[in-house]
């Protein structure tokens, strides 16, 4: 008997293609050249091209790694995928064959900011290798969380610890952090040749984005680094080279620098986490401001690309909203009798009702 003309076989979705027949995805011109070379040393060298920091790198790879690692149904785990070619990468995150969905859906207990971080890294990824990242994989949204700064009371503490601390590294680290700016890894990178003590700045080369700014200091930090290079001489006998070194008189470490905090937040008698070299920057940025220092300003000396990233720094939580007002309020209960209070409504901020004439 006839069994009749065979039924034609349902076409297969694009993932399923490439799963079941292993087609191979189109490179961009700009990558077909380097199809068959390995993908970690291709992307590294394209990050640095972008002037990614050692940092950001590190961040991109570690995030990156998980994503090539996931498996698909039917998939056996890849030994290391470190040795993949450019084009094996390029199929391995094809956004039609799920592994990229696979992957987010494995990130949903991170916190917003963890979330982002890592689809920020394998947008980047996406991107170079061509594809289009997957329009319905989108940021977490966070609130908006201000800077932390240290109260006026722990500042004094650390720095307090920081004087009293066995490594005389302390002392200048925190200073400088807090009478500069300085990011973790720029203090780290910042050499001799850089410090120009006659002019009271330093210039910071290839910063963060690979961009070059100058960070001046105050008397107390010139100070504190005279100090510091009579000790620095003890631990080395390079003239030239790195600021800040450790007990080997090797290059002071992120890492180092990380240790140096945990030690004098116990000391000072702080929660864990409350101290770390972003915050002593963030103390930085809130002192100029409540200085006067305008945004502009500010933005230079931090270092930051967009003038938007600074503006945070305006935000003004209701706990400090409160401390100025009671600042202001024992004030004015302090003033010696005969003060003339008019005189004292005059330069008033506007913002306050005294003296204002109701409609």
């Amino acid at each position: 008997m006839d069994a009749g003309p065979s039924r034609e076989r349902r076409a297969l979705r694009p993932s399923q293609r490439r799963l079941n027949e292993g087609l191979h995805v189109d490179l961009p011109p700009r990558l077909q050249h380097l199809a068959r070379l390995p993908w970690l040393e291709c992307y590294l060298q394209q990050l640095r091209t972008e002037g990614k920091s050692e940092n950001t790198q590190k961040t991109y790879l570690t995030s990156i790694r998980p994503l090539l690692d996931t498996t698909l149904p039917g998939e056996t785990a890849t030994d290391d995928v470190d040795v993949l070619c450019v084009s094996d990468v390029a199929e391995r995150v094809e956004p039609l064959n799920g592994r990229v969905d696979r992957w987010v859906h494995s990130l949903s207990d991170l916190k917003p900011s963890s979330f982002n971080t890592k689809l920020a890294a394998a947008r980047h990824l996406l991107n170079w290798l061509g594809h289009r990242w997957p329009e319905h994989l989108v940021r977490a949204r966070a609130g908006r969380r201000l800077p932390r700064t240290l109260t006026r009371r722990e500042l004094g503490d650390v720095l307090e610890a920081a004087r009293w601390h066995e490594d005389p590294l302390a002392r200048v680290v925190v200073t400088m952090m807090l009478d500069t700016g300085l990011r973790v890894s720029e203090i780290c990178d910042l050499d001799l040749d850089a410090v120009d003590v006659d002019d009271q700045s330093a210039m910071v080369r290839s910063g963060k984005g690979d961009k070059d700014r100058l960070v001046l200091f105050t008397e107390r930090t010139l100070e504190e680094l005279e100090l510091w290079l009579e000790q620095r001489a003890l631990r080395t006998e390079e003239t030239s080279g790195p600021v800040l070194v450790n007990r080997r008189g090797a290059r002071l470490t992120p890492r180092g620098v990380q240790r140096l905090m945990e030690d004098l937040s116990v000391a000072s008698g702080l929660p864990r986490g409350r101290l770390t070299p972003h915050v002593l920057r963030h103390n930085f940025a809130t002192g100029l401001l409540e200085r006067g220092a305008d945004l502009v300003t500010i933005q230079r000396l931090l270092g930051h690309a967009s003038i938007a990233t600074t503006r945070v720094y305006l935000e003004i939580g209701d706990q400090t909203l409160r401390e100025v007002y009671h600042r202001a309020q024992a004030a004015r209960s302090s003033m010696p009798t005969g003060v003339d209070e008019k005189a004292l409504e005059d330069v008033t901020p506007s913002t306050s009702v005294v003296g204002v004439e109701q409609p």
